[in-house]
């Protein structure tokens, strides 16, 4: 599993790849607190979500949306994602922290979750996407 920044013109671009949707979907939620707070994050709070999407890519947005909800509204930054997808339903245990100015401090605000350039695929290495968060 792994995910990396690549160019993009205005926003954060990102490109993640794990062996199953279940683990690609915990990345790119990595990789959307990775680009937020930087990598000085820990467990200890958790919080369950449940999405139902109409396809794959809503699926995705919903969900990362609903992680930056989460973390502006409760004051949290999540260090890991543990999920579940059943078809076009997804669960989540989100493990986190309170947001702590001291360390928290090194990324980038990110205001949404795009649909542009929205990207998911696989073969027979595992699965891939490409996301744009909106900074």
């Amino acid at each position: 599993m792994s995910f990396k920044e690549i160019p993009h013109t205005a926003d954060v671009k990102i490109r993640a790849e794990a062996p199953t949707p279940d683990a690609l979907f915990g990345e790119a939620c990595a990789a959307l607190m990775q680009v937020m707070y930087g990598d000085d994050r820990r467990g200890g709070t958790k919080k369950e979500c449940d999405i139902i999407g109409e396809d794959q890519e809503s699926l995705l947005c919903d969900f990362l949306s609903e992680v930056l909800y989460l973390t502006e509204v409760d004051g949290l930054v999540f260090s890991r994602a543990d999920v579940k997808l059943d078809g076009l339903h997804l669960h989540a245990v989100l493990d986190g922290e309170p947001f702590d100015p001291a360390r928290h401090n090194k990324g980038t605000e990110v205001k949404g979750i795009s649909y542009s350039g929205l990207k998911i695929s696989h073969d027979a290495k595992g699965f891939m996407l490409e996301i744009v968060f909106d900074v």
